[in-house]
């Protein structure tokens, strides 16, 4: 399961379509490491408030704990959706072997009317939040909380904390640097922990890499080429041999699955299409995957 800011999101959807069982960031992007850690806990936890966290802008009913794209018109809805994830995950968690957490920012946007940090303002006028960086300490005392339920919960769970490597350069340039040192100081903390390790996504980014072609047009997000990278190192960290001499016969199947033919019915192709879903056949009984959605993809397209 990976959960966290947008990295979150890149790591997990390679892990996804490396044919990995993932849950991908099931709460939307979530930046600052105190909203993460109140989704785990509400998660593994009976005991939820998260109705209480709800507002309506404009006609929509959003949740402050969660992504924008999680609302609703209907706040029952909203409510339903919300019960529904985090007992998905809770699900998720009591059955996975790794959590990725990916830290965005130690910046939080507090809210005025209750006092609590929220994961995002859904673009509700400025005036209701105050601004903060958030202490070291206190990023410490409730990151160490939540993984100790984590742990007491399933036990065989093993988390891997990331800085993302995407600057948040909203906040100041100096803002971020300040705030990515904070968080890197708080996993290397955090790692203490014996099941607890730390990937350097963000030093790769700045250190390794280190050059702005490396970054998107907006100059905050890293180049697909970047993640390619990243997610390389990654893979080569973190993955066992198998799982790696997979993912080489996966990605010349993956090729050929995005091939676009002029001719889609010439007997090459079709011969091309025969051979893609043997070769589909011998991996999924050689690493007990499921390959049926792509079956069926070709399928489709053979002539009878």
């Amino acid at each position: 399961m990976t959960i966290g800011s947008c990295f979150a999101e890149v790591i997990g959807r390679r892990l996804h379509d490396s044919k990995a069982q993932v849950v991908v960031n099931p709460f939307g992007t979530i930046f600052n490491p105190l909203s993460v850690s109140k989704l785990l806990r509400g998660a593994i936890s009976q005991q939820r408030d998260f109705d209480q966290n709800l507002v309506q802008h404009n006609g929509i009913w959003y949740a402050y704990d969660l992504h924008s794209s999680l609302s609703s018109p209907n706040r029952d809805e909203l409510l339903a959706t919300i019960t529904n994830l985090l007992d998905t995950t809770r699900t998720a968690l009591q059955q996975a072997k790794l959590l990725i957490i990916t830290l965005g920012t130690a910046v939080g946007y507090r809210l005025l009317s209750s006092g609590e940090v929220v994961a995002n303002c859904h673009k509700i006028p400025a005036r209701n939040f105050n601004r903060e960086l958030l202490p070291l300490h206190t990023l410490q005392q409730d990151m160490e909380s939540t993984l100790e339920q984590l742990q007491l919960f399933n036990p065989k769970l093993q988390v891997l904390l990331t800085v993302s490597p995407v600057r948040h350069i909203k906040e100041t340039i100096e803002i971020n640097s300040v705030s990515k040192s904070i968080l890197r100081v708080l996993c290397h903390q955090m790692t203490t922990n014996q099941q607890v390790r730390y990937f350097p996504a963000y030093e790769i980014m700045v250190d390794d890499l280190r050059d702005y072609r490396f970054y998107g047009r907006d100059m905050v997000h890293p180049t697909e080429v970047a993640e390619d990278y990243i997610w390389d190192k990654f893979v080569q960290a973190y993955l066992s041999q198998e799982f790696r001499d997979f993912l080489q016969e996966w990605e010349k199947i993956r090729r050929a699955l995005s091939h676009r033919p002029f001719h889609t019915a010439s007997e090459a192709h079709q011969k091309f299409l025969k051979n893609t879903i043997d070769q589909l056949q011998a991996l999924s009984r050689r690493y007990s995957i499921d390959t049926a959605a792509e079956e069926q993809s070709i399928t489709q397209q053979l002539i009878v």
